[in-house]
């Protein structure tokens, strides 16, 4: 078999054609046209050389004469602003694309050296187990797609490639949103209507793709044509032989016929079952073994013929993979007690055989060999024993510091703190001969530290911890701290540090328990709140949306931990002024927390806070004020007076009032906010900037100019210094300052930074308001 390069198997490789005799030019642009590498049922991909303003060689696809309509023109250029977002491992790049000077629409991609993924997997002798590693890749691949809002339309094996890198195999999706764009297939094999324009493959098709019945196709097609490719790599045939059905019967074919089982499909292949079996390096009853249960379930969910009980995403079938291959409840399938017993087994084979031979040598009464036996019985209970005192000692510790948790302690933090202090003194010498508890209780007294806001006792404590664990190689247990330490770090403004230690973390977790586990969930909402502070919005959707769909379809759905999640997307899409996405997230969270929690719980708070910013960007500044009292009572009464919350909550409700002309409430929360903040932040944390520049605003519009303009300065030097020149942030300071220099009649002062302000990138109108903080959750 030889390598292909973007090429569409199906058709012709047109290479003793040449290119004038296909109405081609011999170059487009930069691009010269060397050879055909392949030729579909409505483009020719040719190898071209780039010239300029680099020089490389790509894949350019250009679509035939005949087909270039205004129409498929005009749908070519507005899905090159899709496709140009897209920026994954697994997708091969979309460099450029355009029209010549006829017309003609053309795509230049990254050249793909490889061959489609099942022949890789045939060829290389793949097992049941390395196809599923390579297939998650490509799930990854279009759920990074769906995400940027393309449908590819058109998967199959021969769009996804497989090449190899350092002896490794990279998988590499081509043409990855070009059927969207062009409106038609990319192969001979095409079912078009004019009424919806529907597209693909006939055999990788989805029920409702094939009905060309106007019904939109979304992401769930590609699910299904995903489904349809695992079925094929594992069982290596398709569910369905449509390759001599006219096309008008395929339709009623994959919309009627039942969708044979994948262990099923195998047995009737016959004699060729051994072939495919020994392209798996097993025997036939071995993959028919493998293929019967979870991946049957899974096959046939994602290929479910309506598609409201299919997967919603890529990621949640690979989700349910990631299951299987971890010897955990997959989702697909129908839950039962035996089930999970089963999969509870396969996944402690060596402790259930240790209880079944305890069980035996007691049946069987005493002998030499069982002499033996239970003696090393008697040293694990003893070992057991240990390990159940020191566990015993670390609860009864938590369960005393925790009194000082806020949540816990309801206001009570002077008792709290003694109790807390005393403690930390007290671990070095009590805990000493037993690291891994003394790190735990070292994490908790700084969690809670933390949450108290005495973030300088807490930063030396979860660092000792970090390093006594790693030390330890005590890796669960690591990635506790670490996440615990990449929130204080994010609180304190050392986002690097946070980043750095959250995404050990994770890599930590997806190591220890696989990708669908609650506390990798956990880790990613941590580290995508972490981009939300910092305004990388395209890298935290993936993470939250990923954390929410792990958590929804657990096994036993945590709903404190959900609620968490969708808190942090609404606060995502509130930063991102996508206000009306983030409203559900939020008011769902704040329901959810309302019926589930005591009424001064500081989640609670934050979950009003909130709402409260949300409201004040849609300019409901009653109900945003009532929100953020909501807030404020709660962390008054369970927070210390100076806790950077409580400032925070006051600088969030000063705005709310100077919106509504109440500039001596503003004038007093501004001040109560600007002494706390002080107290807790570094002098040139951009927080304070945000206090001082409302404060200024006050000051101007009650006329006191003089207190207002070394207001603006503090604050446009603290912005500047932070940010730079070209922020958002500071275009605020700047037109704000030059507001109050045209009323005090300085107008030449203030056009200089009206065009400083003008010079600096623009900015969204939520983030150009950029007073109000969104309050993420703590993160386990």
């Amino acid at each position: 078999m030889t390598p292909s390069e973007n090429r569409p198997p199906g058709g012709s490789n047109g290479q003793d054609q040449p290119k004038s005799q296909r109405g081609d030019p011999e170059k487009i642009g930069p691009y010269q046209l060397l050879e055909v590498l392949g030729e579909g049922g409505m483009g020719v991909v040719y190898l071209a050389e780039q010239t300029a303003p680099v020089r490389r060689r790509v894949a350019l696809k250009i679509i035939k004469l005949g087909m270039d309509t205004k129409e498929v023109v005009g749908r070519f250029e507005s899905e090159r602003q899709a496709l140009a977002v897209m920026d994954h491992p697994n997708i091969a790049q979309v460099l450029d694309g355009g029209a010549t000077e006829t017309g003609r629409p053309y795509f230049v991609m990254e050249l793909v050296r490889g061959v489609p993924i099942t022949d890789y997997a045939d060829t290389h002798k793949l097992t049941t187990r390395e196809r599923l590693d390579l297939f998650l890749d490509v799930c990854a691949a279009v759920q990074h797609a769906h995400q940027k809002g393309v449908i590819h339309r058109d998967l199959k094996p021969s769009n996804v490639m497989v090449t190899v890198r350092e002896a490794q195999p990279v998988v590499k999706v081509i043409d990855f949103g070009i059927a969207k764009a062009i409106g038609r297939s990319l192969t001979d094999r095409t079912l078009v209507t004019h009424l919806g324009q529907m597209v693909g493959t006939p055999e990788y098709m989805s029920p409702e793709q094939a009905e060309m019945s106007g019904l939109d196709v979304d992401t769930r097609t590609d699910v299904y044509s995903l489904g349809v490719m695992l079925y094929e790599l594992m069982v290596g045939a398709l569910p369905f032989d449509l390759a001599t059905r006219p096309e008008v019967a395929i339709p009623h074919t994959l919309r009627e016929r039942d969708t044979p089982r994948p262990s099923v499909r195998l047995t009737s292949l016959g004699p060729q079952s051994t072939v495919v079996a020994e392209r798996r390096r097993t025997t036939t009853s071995s993959l028919r073994h493998e293929l019967k249960g979870d991946l049957d379930w899974i096959i046939l969910k994602a290929m479910d013929k309506d598609r409201t009980r299919r997967y919603d995403t890529a990621h949640g079938l690979a989700l349910d993979l990631e299951r299987h291959l971890a010897n955990e409840p997959v989702l697909a399938r129908p839950p039962s007690a035996r089930y999970r017993v089963s999969k509870f087994v396969q996944r402690h084979r060596a402790g259930v055989a240790a209880s079944a031979i305890a069980v035996a040598a007691i049946l069987l009464g005493a002998g030499a060999a069982t002499t033996g036996f239970v003696r090393a019985r008697r040293a694990q209970v003893a070992a057991e024993r240990a390990a159940q005192t020191a566990k015993e000692t670390s609860d009864f510790l938590v369960s005393l510091f925790r009194v000082s948790n806020p949540s816990e302690a309801r206001g009570n933090t002077v008792t709290a703190r003694e109790i807390l202090d005393r403690g930390a003194v007290q671990i070095d010498t009590q805990l000493a001969g037993q690291p891994v508890v003394q790190a735990r209780m070292m994490r908790t007294i700084g969690q809670v530290y933390t949450q108290l806001g005495l973030y300088d006792r807490a930063r030396p404590l979860l660092l000792r911890s970090v390093q006594i664990e790693r030390d330890a190689g005590a890796d669960n247990e690591l990635a506790q701290s670490l996440v615990r330490l990449g929130d204080l770090d994010q609180t304190q403004g050392r986002f690097d540090d946070a980043e750095r230690e959250l995404k050990e973390a994770l890599d930590l977790r997806r190591s220890l328990y696989g990708r669908a586990d609650k506390r990798v969930a956990g880790t990613m909402d941590a580290l995508g709140a972490l981009y939300v502070r910092n305004g990388k919005y395209d890298e935290a959707e993936p993470l939250l949306l990923g954390a929410l769909d792990i958590l929804t379809h657990a096994p036993v759905p945590d709903s404190t931990a959900i609620v968490g999640v969708l808190n942090d997307i609404g606060a995502m899409y509130m930063s991102d002024q996508k206000l009306d996405r983030a409203q559900p997230y939020l008011e769902r969270a704040l329901a959810i927390r309302r019926r589930t929690l005591p009424p001064l719980d500081p989640q609670l708070a934050i979950s009003w806070s909130n709402l409260g910013a949300l409201y004040y960007y849609q300019e409901h500044y009653a109900k945003a004020a009532d929100a953020y009292q909501h807030a404020q009572s709660i962390f008054e009464k369970v927070l210390e007076p100076d806790h950077l919350r409580v400032g925070q909550i006051l600088n969030n409700l000063a705005e709310v009032y100077w919106q509504e002309k109440r500039y001596a409430e503003a004038e007093r929360d501004f001040l109560r906010a600007l002494e706390i903040k002080r107290k807790r932040l570094q002098s040139g944390d951009p927080g304070i900037a945000e206090t001082l520049n409302g404060l200024a605003n006050v000051y101007r519009d009650e006329g006191h100019f003089a207190k207002a303009e070394p207001l603006y300065r503090q604050a446009l030097q603290i912005r500047e210094n932070a940010y730079g020149s070209g922020d958002y942030h500071v275009r605020d300071s700047l037109n704000d300052y030059a507001e109050l220099l045209t009323r005090m009649g300085r107008d030449s002062a203030a056009a200089v930074l009206r065009r400083r302000a003008a010079a600096t990138a623009a900015a969204s109108a939520a983030a150009a308001s950029g007073h109000h903080d969104v309050a993420g959750d703590g993160h386990g």
